[in-house]
């Protein structure tokens, strides 16, 4: 797992750990699908998450979430 991943991986720990009325985009501004996996290279989301985000309450943006710390973890148990 490379370092951003990392990064990520922590930022979803953070996220998920706290219960704050404003859910934060998992963005960093690369914007780049990866055509095997079908999700962004920075924020780890899938098309479909990314472009639904501005329109999810707070509880779907959480378990957008959950899912990138659990493409993570497939990633980490992987290597």
């Amino acid at each position: 797992m490379n370092a951003h991943m990392k990064l990520l991986a922590q930022r979803a720990v953070q996220v998920l750990s706290q219960p704050e009325p404003h859910v934060p985009s998992p963005c960093v501004s690369v914007c780049v699908m990866d055509p095997q996996s079908q999700v962004c290279a920075g924020c780890w989301r899938s098309l479909e998450e990314i472009g639904a985000w501005s329109r999810m309450p707070d509880e779907a943006k959480r378990l957008v979430w959950q899912r990138i710390q659990q493409r993570l973890s497939g990633i980490r148990g992987a290597t």
